[in-house]
């Protein structure tokens, strides 16, 4: 998460790219994070540095060589710590002829990242305008792991072309809640097919490193974490270079990130390969109806982009695969026969396992639409008895436009740093529900339907049009008189504000 003060730094040294004459934006994106991943660099070299001398070893785990290279030049050059320092034409040769030239060499050979990295280019014009954003990007807090990827957020939200293609990134917490409920194994081969930044991939990579250490301390364990474990797809070049950097920095050497369009005939033949899917696709995004596969639209007829990527889970996943994917009100209840055709094969021939209503603010502010997550197993032979409902009032966050945290940094998110106050629960309901998801099959089952969680038969939901709304099935609390408390009415409000959008979500869909 970025904060106002961050943004403002960020914002002067965009102002610095417009007056040396750089107005294209995606060029402006991509320089900056360049050198923010270079500084991140530099700082992890400086950690194996540490490392090694209080433990009295040889360094392992630097990024840049000891001593010279071949033309007698050090090689702590490079670093951002060193040429920050340099006058403003030393520090424009060696940050444009040396530094951007090893950038294209670093990891594994053939790997995607060295794909990605292989068209880096330094494209500030000179040295006096490059000296001015070294200094400016200096300022600017590195301790959040994910940066890169926070910093393009909110450079696309400046730029107000967030959520055109469903290129927003979707919020950390989130993605941390949807981690944690799936629990990601480390034999896993882990897909996002929309994968952007990388966020899904990265959660996942740092579950499996506090939760399995063991096994990837075993050679087979490692290469198949390094190797064979993330894979992401995506259209954005620049989003795949961000992520393929954002995986490096992670530890990951070899991640497959590739350029593909998911939903196309050319997307290549890989169905049965994942074991768990980890995506927020597209809801509205552009959809060349001619170029989608041929095989996804014999699954589900349509040119809703949130459907075809739910087809396409199906087919990605192995049997006994597991999926916790985002999608748009409208698939839970929409009347198409796209939109119920889907709702009945994740009922009947798979097993739907929860569906997790969000606040409709939750994407803001660069969508108000509602949504929800699913989880569900690729089983193709069905086992779906029941299923989980728990409806999300709110996620620690405001839910309108400037989302701002509610409770304390240390009671934020699915699992708070430290013990989770009971009385933080009507502003943050992630660690409730992560809570009640592992007692799911105990004092779950006993829930009445007037609660924030519940079940619901299958047959149930079969005599529903397989509708999948929380609120088909809530039952109202019936209260002794008819005052309502300002936070009931409040929450009343917002419930009704949710059916409004999903509605119109369905009209959309409807005309679409």
């Amino acid at each position: 998460m970025i904060t106002g003060d961050i943004k403002a730094k960020i914002d002067r040294v965009w102002d610095t790219f417009w007056a040396g004459g750089i107005a294209n934006p995606t060029d402006v994106i991509e320089q900056i994070t360049y050198l923010l991943f270079v500084r991140r660099l530099d700082d992890l070299h400086t950690t194996a540095l540490q490392r090694a001398q209080v433990l009295g070893q040889p360094v392992t785990g630097g990024i840049f060589p000891e001593g010279t290279d071949g033309q007698g030049r050090d090689w702590n050059d490079l670093r951002w710590s060193m040429f920050r320092n340099f006058d403003p034409d030393r520090m424009f040769e060696v940050v444009s002829k040396r530094v951007f030239p090893f950038l294209r060499t670093l990891g594994v050979d053939g790997s995607t990242f060295s794909q990605h990295m292989g068209h880096a280019r330094l494209t500030i014009p000179s040295p006096y305008m490059l000296d001015k954003i070294v200094g400016l990007l200096s300022d600017v807090p590195m301790q959040n792991r994910d940066t890169n990827g926070d910093l393009y957020e909110y450079m696309l939200d400046r730029l107000s072309t967030s959520g055109t293609n469903g290129q927003f990134r979707t919020p950390r917490h989130i993605i941390d809640l949807m981690v944690n409920m799936v629990a990601p194994r480390p034999d896993d081969v882990i897909i996002d097919p929309a994968c952007g930044t990388a966020g899904f991939l990265v959660l996942a990579e740092e579950y499996v490193r506090a939760h399995h250490a063991p096994a990837l301390r075993t050679e087979e364990g490692r290469h198949h974490f390094h190797h064979r474990m993330f894979h992401g797809f995506d259209t954005d070049p620049h989003m795949l270079r961000i992520g393929s950097m954002n995986m490096l920095l992670h530890g990951i050497e070899n991640p497959n990130i590739q350029h593909r369009d998911s939903l196309s005939q050319q997307a290549g033949h890989d169905e049965e390969e994942y074991s768990l899917v980890l995506a927020n696709p597209p809801f509205a995004g552009s959809l060349d109806y001619e170029q989608v596969s041929k095989d996804l639209l014999r699954d589900v007829a349509t040119k809703k982009t949130e459907l075809l990527f739910l087809a396409l889970f199906l087919r990605l996943l192995k049997p006994g695969g597991r999926a916790a994917v985002v999608v748009p009100a409208g698939v839970l209840f929409g009347s198409t026969t796209g939109h119920r055709q889907l709702r009945e094969a994740l009922v009947e021939d798979h097993h739907l396992t929860a569906v997790v209503k969000l606040p409709s603010g939750v994407f803001r502010p660069y969508a108000g639409v509602s949504t929800a997550i699913l989880f569900f197993t690729k089983t193709g032979v069905g086992g779906t008895e029941k299923i989980w409902f728990y409806d999300v009032r709110a996620d620690g966050m405001s839910l309108d436009d400037k989302r701002m945290m509610l409770v304390p940094e240390n009671q934020f998110g699915a699992v708070p740093r430290d013990d989770f106050a009971a009385v933080n629960h009507e502003k943050n309901n992630l660690p409730d529900l992560l809570d009640r998801w592992h007692r799911r099959e105990a004092s779950e089952l006993s829930r009445a339907r007037t609660e924030q969680s519940f079940f619901v038969s299958k047959q149930e939901i079969a005599e529903n049009d397989y509708d999948l709304s929380v609120n088909r099935y809530r039952e109202a609390v019936h209260e002794e008189d008819d005052h309502l408390e300002p936070s009931e009415v409040i929450a009343s409000l917002r419930k009704i504000d949710d059916e409004i959008r999903a509605g119109l979500d369905e009209l959309e869909g409807l005309l679409a």
